[in-house]
């Protein structure tokens, strides 16, 4: 019976050195990278738009996760969290990446190609792999919230969720 390959939405506006890195990374521990953006020596692209296309992904189920990259990571984590359904975490450290996944229930991952060294890359990533999502019924309901907040986008309240 052969293991099959986790795969994994990536994406990044410009194409640099962590990009290959984490490309890398991901192949490395048996994930299967799919990956929106530009090659090496190409034009950038905008960075909503390989974004989004890597949150498609996910939400085709195609994927269950998605890491995304912009130059400070913030747009790429903006762009990601106005898609019903994605939690998108900008993480510059592992503790953030531990919680994010604990107590967000995070399924998106946010970098900054900017200020993430591949050490601090290859530490995220451990964690971010490593830890599953908290099934604490208090933190079950906090994800409840979250997600209502989906069923109300658009229709201008959230109270009471």
């Amino acid at each position: 019976m052969s293991k099959s390959v986790k795969k994994i939405a990536v994406s990044c506006d410009e194409y640099g050195h962590l990009v290959e890195v984490l490309l890398a990374l991901l192949r490395e521990r048996g994930y299967e990278p799919i990956y929106f953006g530009p090659q090496a020596g190409d034009d950038p692209q905008d960075w909503p738009l390989v974004t989004k296309l890597a949150i498609d992904e996910v939400l085709q189920q195609n994927v269950e996760e998605a890491i995304v990259m912009c130059w400070t990571g913030t747009g790429c984590s903006i762009v990601a969290n106005k898609i019903p359904g994605i939690r998108a975490a900008l993480c510059l450290d592992a503790k953030t990446a531990e919680g994010a996944k604990v107590w967000n229930h995070a399924n998106v991952l946010a970098l900054s190609q900017r200020v993430t060294s591949e050490e601090v890359l290859k530490e995220i990533l451990d964690v971010w792999f490593a830890t599953p999502f908290s099934t604490d019924e208090w933190n079950v309901m906090q994800i409840r919230r979250v997600n209502a907040l989906d069923d109300h986008r658009g229709a201008g309240t959230a109270e009471n969720q």
